[in-house]
């Protein structure tokens, strides 16, 4: 019975025990708690009895950044009861002077929430003597200037001017790089593309030691031939070196608070990267770079425009079977490697018969800094006369690689071109004239039939061929046919006359719409109810309504020379006049945002059009 009893007692003991050592906990020390502006402290914080645990990658203090740099985890058996930890360390940098809060974390350890203390750390505003002593582990002797190394890579000694020069700027950072500003490139007497930075640096080994390589590339254009001078780079990085080591009497750790058994107890913990660091800051610069520029050949193509590089063209045109005055869309692309800033559209070779519109352009880059890719440009050509063809286009550019200017031209592109508006303005007064023949040939029969004799006189002078028996007029066919011509006459004149008195309706209809038509326009003119986008077609549609029910025509045949003589302006108003339709003609086919109309421009087409009066 008494041993029964021991049995049950140690066993219940045992559970206790093991249920106790199973409870999570957390914990948390600083490596020391008083510091200078740039000098880390280690954070460690750690949790025991827990196996999924939950820590944070970064705690939020201001004046202080603190970063998760490792995790460890231990083994312990005690008793015959095995326990875990795992520890999780963290750098801390001060950023200025001051008595800084560490905030609780939560740390989740498996089902449970656990709340780490809160922690104080003073930091004074530079290091203290005894921090600053020069020792065997100082940093004082450290040459920061080969820590962090700039490289810059032009892959040409000699360019022509205007000539795209891929450029490769290499950082190297032995130390650890916490920041590391933008490079820019020193020097004058060029231009230079937006400097790129790879994503990611790569991992190189330099002199035995694993550097990180960080590469940004641009591209360069000389502006005037000579030597010119590029570079040097310069930049500047932040970096962390090794701090000072500290000489203290104190023999113990502040992580003395475990026991000696306790991992907090590694060296380890006291710094992850195996001694202290600190914050510095250094500037980068490399070498300068000397590159000689030669001028471009003289007497260059005419339609040369500065294009330097090796391109090629392809020109498309739709549609190809247009009435004269409708618009044709050019569609050309220049494809290569260049600068294709200085790219303009090609040239018609032949403008005769065509009026043209200011084109547009889109890039497309195919490498990281714009100097390989293609550019498009869309031009609208409008045909004055009938044409078989468009004429070539043609594009001159200078290849440097062949040292000679090169001029593109593509083979004529066959197109059909048929009537003519402007000729075809006039139509109302031809179809007006049109039904002088038709009287003429309606007036002939009776100038024929005049030209024979009478009938009396007819049958006086000549016998019929044949006899005739006697029947009554009424009878004879040609009696009644006598009767139908006037018949038909009458009919005739009826119809005549209805279509006279629809032709007239018609007409007074079309008055009355294009009155309607005008007096809306002006409405939206006046009130500036038009859109921006709109307003010079609204005006140059206003124009061609008053001229048209000035002069009784069409409004689509009125340009501005016709409504300028049509209003009998002076030399002033009809520049002004065409200046609008030109405007409005842009807007419409080129698709330009400069038809947008500002509120001044807007009053002056308006008073231009109120003053058109017959």
């Amino acid at each position: 019975m008494y041993r029964r009893t021991l049995l049950l007692t140690l066993f219940a003991i045992a559970q206790a025990t093991s249920a106790f050592a199973d409870a999570p906990a957390v914990t948390a020390v600083l490596s020391n708690s008083e510091a200078a502006v740039g000098q880390m402290v280690q954070l460690a914080i750690k949790v025991t009895g827990a196996s999924n645990v939950e820590a944070p990658e970064d705690i939020a203090s201001d004046g202080l950044e603190i970063h998760r740099t490792g995790t460890s985890r231990q083994f312990e058996m005690r008793n015959f009861a095995s326990t875990s930890s795992l520890t999780y360390t963290y750098t801390v940098f001060p950023l200025k002077a001051g008595t800084f809060k560490i905030p609780s974390q939560t740390i989740r350890a498996g089902g449970a929430s656990l709340r780490t203390p809160e922690l104080t750390l003073h930091v004074s505003g530079r290091p203290s003597q005894q921090q600053a002593a020069p020792n065997s582990g100082s940093n004082a002797n450290i040459d920061t200037s080969k820590l962090v190394t700039a490289e810059l890579i032009v892959p040409k000694k000699a360019a022509y001017v205007g000539e795209m020069i891929p450029v490769v700027v290499r950082v190297t950072a032995m130390a650890r790089l916490v920041a590391l500003e933008p490079p820019t490139i020193s020097g004058q007497g060029f231009t230079m593309q937006k400097l790129q930075s790879a994503e990611q640096p790569q991992i190189a080994i330099v002199n035995g030691r694993q550097c990180e390589v960080y590469t940004f590339k641009t591209a360069i254009a000389a502006v005037r031939p000579g030597k010119l001078e590029i570079g040097p780079v310069k930049a500047n990085a932040r970096v962390i070196v090794p701090a000072t080591r500290q000489r203290s009497s104190r023999s113990r750790s502040p992580f003395d608070i475990f026991n000696m058994d306790d991992p907090f107890s590694d060296p380890f913990f006291s710094d992850p990267l195996g001694r202290g660091g600190e914050r510095r800051e250094v500037p980068v610069a490399s070498d300068p770079m000397v590159l000689e520029v030669k001028p471009l050949p003289p007497n260059p193509p005419a339609n040369f425009a500065g294009a330097v590089g090796t391109f090629s063209m392809t020109v498309e045109a739709n549609p190809k079977s247009v009435q004269t005055g409708d618009p044709i869309t050019v569609t050309s692309t220049i494809a290569g490697r260049g600068n294709f800033d200085r790219l303009t559209a090609p040239a018609l070779e032949d403008e005769h018969g065509w009026h043209k519109y200011p084109p547009t352009s889109k890039f497309k880059q195919d490498d990281d800094v714009g100097i390989s890719g293609s550019k498009t440009f869309e031009m609208v050509l409008s045909p004055n006369e009938k044409k078989q063809a468009i004429s070539p286009f043609v594009f001159s550019f200078f290849d440097p690689v062949k040292e000679n200017y090169v001029t593109l031209r593509n083979e004529a592109i066959p197109i059909r071109v048929e009537g003519s508006p402007v000729a075809a303005s006039p139509s109302p007064v031809a179809a007006a004239a049109a039904p002088a023949p038709s009287a003429r040939s309606t007036s002939s029969p009776p100038a024929d039939a005049a030209a024979k004799p009478p009938d009396i006189l007819y049958q006086l002078t000549d016998r019929p061929a044949h006899s005739q028996s006697f029947t009554p007029l009424y009878l004879r066919p040609t009696f009644w046919l006598a009767q139908l011509l006037p018949l038909l006459a009458l009919i005739g004149f009826i119809i005549w006359k209805m279509r006279t008195m629809r032709a007239g309706d018609r007409a007074a209809q079309r008055t009355a719409q294009l009155q309607q038509e005008a007096t809306e326009l002006m409405r939206r003119l006046r009130r500036g109810d038009a859109p921006p986008q709109e307003y010079f077609s609204q005006a140059s549609r206003a124009v061609q309504l008053k001229t048209a029910l000035a002069q009784d025509r069409d409004p689509n045949g009125v340009d501005a020379e016709a409504a300028a003589a049509a209003f009998h302006l002076d030399e002033s108003a009809s520049a002004q006049l065409r200046r609008l339709f030109e405007r409005a003609d842009e807007m419409r086919y080129s698709g330009a945002r400069n038809g947008e109309a500002s509120p001044e421009s807007r009053r002056e087409a308006l008073e231009l059009v109120e003053s058109l009066r017959t």
